[in-house]
């Protein structure tokens, strides 16, 4: 039997919620983790979340109320680490069925030593969390009173670089055929690459790698990638997407979209409490398709510095549940992006459209 421990949510305002860690942690009140809460509203795909880069810094809490029924598989990591800071539920199966499964949530989270609190009332929390807006938190073990007195410990995302923690500190080239592209690591995803490497010869480079390196790559396109933190504490990744553009056809996503407006001279702005989550619907301005999208983000393009910087630019896409821009496009330097996750993993698949629309743009330079 699991061994089990009282545990608590600390958030920054001083509120609190209660329920039982069930990863290892001493006997004695400890701080197990610090970070950002987000609530996310996928109903399964808990593997690919936790394991996605884009969730450093976080703290993810879960609002469908059962995970771990399923286990954890090989071929579903998104990355070779669990990233999340710490994990809430409201209910985590003990054990699990699955013919794919090597092992639980549990024993993969122990191995990473993150910690999961279940028992929690997460509707409650996330409700605190859409009323009050995201907060940082800790999660500390066996007494609310030392939680209390830990919360100066508490972390957010903002003016946070996070990507230098999840990127690549190596050129790796992934594929064989089809044109060249360098594909920027800011915490890019397994299901991502896969994706690329079936169309093109993709060289991932880390996310601080110089234009100019780049370009002596010879490269006839360019991806920027998702990532976790905040855009606007990477002016010096910024500098070098400046650099691309206009030499080489680009395509951005998640973070990757929010650099993308920055180094076009708009601006990005943190949001009440993000979209996290695979069920998130945004409407394609053009076509006016709605597509089931996949997200995790704090931070949007502000609409009005875009249009009033770039007055070219063309807003394709929104999102329909609060008309956050959710994609751009650039014809003057043959570039575009989207704010979701068109890897869709977890998620639908109705945006993998995008990957066609990029190797078009790579081949013809057309967008």
């Amino acid at each position: 039997m699991q061994d089990r421990t009282r545990g608590f949510i600390v958030l920054s305002d001083g509120s609190y919620f209660d329920g039982t860690v069930v990863t290892a942690c001493s006997d004695e009140p400890e701080v197990l983790a610090s970070g950002e809460v987000v609530f996310n509203t996928a109903m399964s795909g808990y593997q690919e979340v936790i394991t996605d880069p884009s969730y450093s810094g976080q703290i993810v809490t879960f609002t469908y109320p059962h995970i771990g029924n399923y286990g954890v598989c090989d071929d579903d990591f998104e990355s070779d680490a669990v990233h999340a800071e710490a994990i809430i539920s409201r209910d985590v199966s003990m054990s699990y069925s699955n013919w794919r499964a090597e092992m639980s949530i549990i024993d993969l989270l122990n191995k990473e030593r993150v910690p999961l609190v279940t028992d929690v009332d997460t509707r409650a929390l996330t409700r605190h969390i859409r009323e009050n807006g995201s907060l940082g938190a800790v999660v500390v073990s066996h007494d609310l009173d030392f939680g209390l007195g830990e919360i100066s410990k508490a972390t957010t995302t903002e003016d946070r670089d996070l990507v230098t923690g999840v990127t690549t500190n190596e050129i790796t080239t992934y594929g064989s055929q089809g044109p060249l592209i360098v594909a920027y690591d800011f915490g890019v995803k397994r299901s991502m690459i896969r994706l690329l490497a079936e169309r093109f010869k993709v060289v991932v480079v880390p996310s601080y790698t110089p234009a100019y390196e780049v370009l002596r790559l010879n490269p006839e396109g360019v991806f920027l990638s998702n990532g976790p933190g905040d855009p606007a504490a990477l002016g010096g990744i910024t500098k070098e997407i400046e650099e691309l553009l206009g030499q080489v056809p680009v395509f951005g996503i998640c973070l990757g979209h929010q650099l993308m407006a920055t180094a076009m001279g708009a601006k990005t702005l943190r949001m009440r409490f993000g979209h996290h989550g695979s069920n998130h619907p945004v409407s394609d301005q053009h076509t006016k398709k709605v597509e089931i999208t996949s997200q995790n983000h704090n931070y949007a393009v502000d609409k009005g510095s875009l249009i009033q910087s770039v007055p070219d630019a063309v807003v394709t896409h929104i999102s329909l549940n609060d008309e956050v821009v959710e994609g751009v496009a650039y014809p003057k330097v043959k570039a575009f992006s989207v704010q979701y996750h068109p890897e869709a993993a977890p998620g639908p698949h109705d945006s993998l459209y995008l990957f066609d629309r990029f190797e078009k743009l790579v081949r013809t330079g057309v967008l």
